[in-house]
């Protein structure tokens, strides 16, 4: 039996020019995964990271801590389909499409863009981005160019193939990805309503750990979203 630790990355620079760029949260929260798996003696055959600079940063800052306590980190093998939606084509294409359609939906738009400069700014956001995910995976409007809910989910079983048939026996992988991804392939194993994999999305919290034992046939959930390297609460981010 082997195992595969799924990562989402640390906290990016939500609100900021460059979303793909780690903050100083989701730093130290990668720093601190690294230490706590050196300090616990952990050990990895394969890293596998996403193609996102969020993606790269949180694996090597986690290579970093890692090494510091005298561990061996793999260099991280880099895949395309660890990637997470499409989120430019999703924020720039598909809600502007969605929007010049649905008026709930535009009404949803335009709250987000008043409370721009106001504390609310994340929780109309959010409200925003749940319709828009729900509307996305629903399939009732398909834009060119922009990765449709199918092609993703296939995109994501293929990786999780790849990684658990190339495996040798008793192998121990992380993996660094992002929280839709994580969440589609909860959603996936514990053969759930599709629409599970959004609700599990919005709980994974930055830098969390999702379990899987498998074989090359098979495939389970062992534990989901776990932090124990982030004991105090004020590292504990979803966005």
């Amino acid at each position: 039996m082997s195992s595969m630790t799924l990562i989402r990355h640390g906290q990016a620079s939500f609100f900021s020019d460059d979303y793909d760029q780690l903050s100083p949260t989701g730093q130290e929260q990668s720093r601190l995964l690294g230490r706590f798996w050196g300090v616990h003696g952990y050990r990895f055959t394969q890293v596998f990271a996403g193609p996102r600079v969020r993606q790269a940063q949180t694996a090597n800052l986690i290579g970093e801590a890692f090494r510091e306590t005298g561990g061996e980190w793999p260099e991280p093998i880099v895949l395309a389909d660890l990637d997470e939606y499409d989120l430019t084509g999703l924020m720039t294409q598909f809600a502007p499409a969605l929007g010049e359609r649905n008026s709930h939906f535009a009404s949803l738009i335009e709250a987000n863009r008043q409370s721009a400069e106001t504390p609310d700014r994340l929780r109309t956001f959010q409200a925003m981005f749940e319709q828009l995910l729900v509307h996305w995976q629903s399939e009732t409007l398909s834009i060119d160019g922009v990765e449709s809910w199918c092609d993703f989910r296939k995109r994501v079983s293929r990786a999780i193939e790849h990684i658990q048939t190339s495996a040798s026996q008793g192998s121990r992988i992380a993996v660094v990805t992002s929280g839709g991804f994580i969440g589609t392939v909860a959603q996936s194993v514990l053969a759930a309503p599709e629409r599970s994999a959004l609700e599990l999305n919005w709980r994974v919290r930055n830098s969390s750990l999702t379990e899987l034992v498998f074989t090359r046939q098979r495939l389970s959930l062992d534990s989901f979203n776990a932090v124990p390297h982030l004991p105090d609460p004020k590292h504990w981010t979803y966005r």
